[in-house]
């Protein structure tokens, strides 16, 4: 069975101005810049099949959000391949925008002053999604997310919960069969963690929808993903099941010992 995503020695690199202290440097920059080289993300490779649902995981600047900007098409890269859905990310090709949706924890898709049934019915015509499919599922998404009472509401003044919720509906409204998901649970409160972690899991089970998760939080992965792949520096560290990976990095380990008389000897 080909993979749904395919990456291939993909490596992103990126120019950073550098500038040395002092008026006299900050003089002669004026005329003559120097550069240095950060690679972002170093000739990775891994295959993602349909229906999986994957944790990508790593500190801060490991290269996760990086890579799924180039899945996404956002940016281009610096080397190597990638095809998602047999198509390559940064060709835009209108049949790849269709059958895809990133949601970025930390960056908004809807008009904050506007009510979110705004912004959905914009997405529909972004999408092209005939009305009456639309209807269907604005009705079952945001009955799943318990928000159908506030879609008349301005953004702005929905909760930080609220609004991913939201934010989830926009992006699955026009039935993307590759969902990346950049920490969708940051800054979320347990309650409302714990109702993304239900609806994703729920939904990606009856959809067979293909997920990449980046999350700092380890519920989130523990809740959705079998399998995960670590990132460090730009560089893939781990690409195995969840279990694995625990016994790999756990810094402690349990030994559990069975007597068979059920008393412990001196």
């Amino acid at each position: 069975m080909s993979a749904i995503i395919d990456v291939s020695q993909l490596g992103k690199q990126y120019r950073v101005y550098r500038k040395h202290e002092g008026l006299w440097a900050s003089v002669s920059h004026l005329f003559r810049r120097e550069y240095s080289t950060v690679d972002a993300v170093k000739s990775i490779s891994f295959q993602i099949q349909e229906g999986e649902i994957v944790g990508f995981l790593g500190p801060n600047g490991a290269g996760k959000t990086t890579t799924l900007k180039l899945l996404s098409g956002l940016i281009y890269p610096s080397s190597g391949t990638a095809t998602v859905l047999g198509h390559v990310p940064w060709k835009r090709e209108n049949a790849y925008r269709r059958n895809f949706s990133l949601v970025m924890g930390q960056k908004n898709q809807l008009w904050w002053d506007l009510p979110a049934q705004e912004s959905f019915r914009l997405h529909q015509a972004i999408y092209k999604v005939p009305a009456d499919v639309f209807n269907r599922r604005l009705d079952e998404l945001t009955a799943l997310l318990e928000v159908r009472k506030l879609i008349g509401q301005p953004v702005r003044e929905l909760s930080l919960g609220e609004r991913m919720r939201m934010e989830l509906i926009a992006s699955l409204l026009h039935n993307p069969r590759v969902l990346f998901l950049d920490e969708p649970t940051i800054g979320l409160d347990v309650v409302s963690q714990k109702r993304v972690q239900e609806f994703l899991k729920y939904y990606q089970q009856e959809e067979r929808i293909t997920v990449v998760l980046t999350s700092h939080y380890m519920k989130d992965v523990e809740a959705l993903c079998k399998r995960v792949i670590i990132i460090d520096e730009g560089e893939i560290r781990h690409d195995g099941s969840l279990n694995e990976m625990v016994d790999r990095f756990s810094l402690h380990k349990v030994i559990a010992l069975q007597f068979s008389d059920g008393e412990v000897p001196d």
